[in-house]
């Protein structure tokens, strides 16, 4: 029975049409709700979001501008805490800004006496060391810090915060749910190559394994996208498979993905299919998606959280450290980078893994299914302390 009502901000990369991010955040909606039927704590979400009514619309929460100061101050100020997480918010590899915004959000709540909380954070690259100091001080004050894998970690710890302030958990999409009543498996497809460069449509299924593919712009040059486009041909010249390619971040990673479909020629001549899921920023359909496939080829970090926590062999194309990291998490490496990437390697790669994802699975099942229970602890943790304090 619930007994005490809390409000929680929430701060992350939000409404910005990023689908790993949704999911982050629809993660930690979901690991707060079900903790609070638990605990008996009834959390009241309050997010901080880029676009607070499409925000509200998706998941009926309330929401307000992130970027309007006094908004963010009214609704810290009548809270009982902020989440800060998760993600990777605490970095300069994007620019300046991201670490100043996010400490800022964290201190004000602190200025306004409000427990702090860092929610499954991947913290770095942060390679100018003025801001250091900064993050040393505002985590000091935090009540509870999890962060998303041991670099992390090390991070904090280089920066003199204790070992035993800091836990390190699995990347909150990890206990993300299918959406309710989500059972079919078979991929439903929407025509030929051609019908897909062009927005046309032809209903049907098909039985052919599906390959899901996320990828992004990353080197200026796309030699890693002509790299995974050689790959994809080689396979589809050994092997007819659906190619199912999944923008996670509308509409760039679209533009990346339509790049590629049109260096690949005519696959379908040999017996292959290929497809892009229309337009979807909602992160439980895109899990969904992701669930149909029988393999995943992802750039993205979270297309690859999405395939390992509905146990598909994920392929992993790394642009930055986060990528290893998780990778290492499943006591595995990306097939290559976007500096280095094979493209006939990556067609063995996932050949292999089509000939042989029984082993895949009866190797990975346990450890999975491991991450996916560790993915709730920091709401556990979290609403552990409004319970004590309510």
């Amino acid at each position: 029975m619930v007994t005490t009502s809390q409000k929680l901000v929430i701060s992350g990369y939000y409404g910005f049409r990023n689908s790993g991010d949704e999911a982050v955040l629809k993660s930690i909606l979901t690991a707060l709700e079900e903790e609070s039927h638990r605990s008996g704590v009834n959390i009241e979400p309050i997010v901080l979001s880029i676009d607070p009514e499409s925000t509200t619309s998706m998941y009926g929460v309330r929401s307000v501008h992130r970027m309007k100061l006094k908004e963010v101050r009214e609704a810290i100020k009548e809270s009982d805490g902020l989440i800060s997480g998760g993600g990777s918010l605490l970095q300069d590899a994007t620019g300046l800004k991201s670490i100043p915004y996010y400490l800022g959000v964290i201190k004000l709540a602190q200025w306004l006496k409000k427990p702090t909380f860092i929610y499954a954070q991947g913290i770095g690259p942060v390679n100018r060391k003025f801001f250091n100091p900064m993050i040393r001080s505002v985590f000091k004050g935090c009540k509870y810090i999890s962060v998303r894998d041991e670099q992390s970690a090390d991070y904090l710890r280089g920066l003199g915060l204790q070992w035993n302030q800091i836990h390190v958990v699995p990347d909150p999409v990890m206990g993300l749910p299918l959406p309710a009543g989500s059972r079919e498996k078979d991929v439903v497809t929407t025509g030929t190559a051609q019908d897909q460069a062009s927005g046309g449509s032809s209903a049907g299924k098909t039985k052919l394994p599906v390959i899901g593919v996320s990828v992004r712009f990353w080197e200026s040059d796309r030699k890693e996208l002509t790299a995974i486009a050689s790959g994809l041909k080689k396979l589809c010249a050994k092997k007819a498979v659906h190619l199912r390619f999944m923008p996670f971040h509308l509409p760039k990673d679209e533009q990346a993905s339509r790049f590629i479909m049109e260096m690949l020629g005519d696959v379908t001549s040999k017996g292959s299919e290929v497809s892009i899921t229309p337009n979807l920023t909602d992160p439980q359909l895109m899990l969904e998606e992701v669930s149909k496939c029988d393999v995943v080829i992802g750039m993205r970090l979270h297309s690859l959280i999405y395939a390992a926590s509905q146990y598909v062999p994920p392929v992993a194309i790394s642009y930055d450290p986060k990528i290893d990291q998780f990778m290492l998490r499943l006591d595995s490496e990306p097939v290559g980078s976007t500096t280095a990437l094979d493209g006939d390697k990556l067609a063995k790669s996932v050949a292999a893994l089509l000939d042989q994802r029984s082993q895949w699975l009866k190797e990975n099942e346990d450890r999975i299914t491991e991450l996916k229970q560790e993915a709730r602890v920091p709401a556990q943790q979290i609403i552990n302390y409004l319970g004590r304090k309510g």
